[in-house]
Parts: C-alpha cells; sequence; structure tokens
C-alpha cells in the first residue's frame, strides 16, 4: 500500500521499517567490558534477555556494575553469567540479593543449543561485552570468544597507535 503525502509518496512497509529501526537503537548502554575486547578476539556477538529482581534493575539505572572477569557457561541447557557484579541498591534493603549471584540469561532454546556446539571447540568461550536497556527490559550482549595471545595483544596496541599516528597527520594537513 503505498500512502500519498503532500511532497512524496510513501510506502507503509517503509515508515514500519523506520519506526523499529528506531526501537532498536534506542537502548540506553549501561556498561560495556572493554578488557574483553583487549583479552579476546570476538567472533560473534548475541544478545540475551537477563532474569534479575527489581532492586537489580534499579542499581543498574543508576550504573553500579561490573562485567569485568565475568563469564557465561550453560548448564542443564540453561545459558548463565557468572562473575556479574551488581552493587546492591542502597534503598533495597532487605529485597537486595547477592551481588555475584549467577544471573540466569534468556535465549531460545536453539540458540543455545548452537552456543553449546560452538563453545566445545578448544579455545572458545562466551564472554559479555556489555549490558543495555532496550525498551524498559534489561539486555546483555554476549561474545563468542577466542583468547589472545600476547603477541596478538602487541600487534593490536601497535596497530591502534598507528592508527592514531595517521588521525594525527590528517588533522594538522587540514
Amino acid at each position: 500500500m503505498i500512502l500519498f503525502c503532500r511532497y512524496a509518496k510513501i510506502s507503509i512497509e517503509y515508515l514500519l521499517e523506520i519506526i523499529m529501526s528506531e526501537k532498536k537503537t534506542s537502548g540506553k548502554i549501561i556498561t560495556e567490558n572493554r578488557k574483553a575486547r583487549h583479552d579476546y578476539f570476538v567472533e560473534e556477538t548475541y544478545e540475551a534477555g537477563i532474569e534479575l529482581c527489581g532492586t537489580e534493575v534499579k542499581s543498574l539505572r543508576q550504573g553500579t556494575v561490573n562485567l569485568k572477569d565475568s563469564y557465561c557457561d550453560i548448564d542443564g541447557g540453561e545459558l548463565f553469567a557468572l562473575g556479574v557484579h551488581i552493587s546492591p541498591y542502597e534503598q533495597g534493603n532487605i529485597f537486595n540479593k547477592d551481588p555475584l549471584r549467577p544471573k540466569k540469561l534468556l535465549m531460545h532454546k536453539r540458540e543455545i543449543m548452537k552456543l553449546t556446539g560452538l563453545v566445545s571447540r578448544d579455545g572458545y568461550t562466551l564472554v559479555p561485552l556489555s549490558l543495555y536497556f532496550k525498551g524498559s527490559r534489561v539486555k546483555m550482549a554476549i561474545g563468542l570468544c577466542r583468547g589472545k595471545k600476547l603477541y596478538d595483544k602487541r600487534e593490536s596496541t601497535a596497530k591502534r597507535d598507528a592508527e592514531r599516528i595517521i588521525e594525527r597527520s590528517m588533522k594538522e594537513r587540514y
């Protein structure tokens, strides 16, 4: 169906696509795991919901979360994030949960089975890359990662420094 506007004709599909893309990009990033990008090669990224209680969500809105040294594990067909530290909410008193408790991640069974097969390969692991709000829901970006060796880390820092030097020289030129 085509809708005639004053200046152009616009299809309904195009309008729906614009609306849906706005919903996808309206997420507010809570925290990122920068150390994961330094220590691992990220092969693929996945999005998972996270099961939290109310005081944990309020604490996330304040930004008191740490993803450093966290990882994901598959146990009994369920995916868990371990080592994710969400600080207790100050006004939560008796409703606060343990900050380091395992957080259950919500994904389709088919995706979890696929991840089980990928992680079983040698040298691969699942690492939380970031936490963000998508609408009112909290989502976690998970990366299928392969560990970097020391020489890989040196190579990536040298590459980053070279790019920085090139940007400076281009900036000075113009």
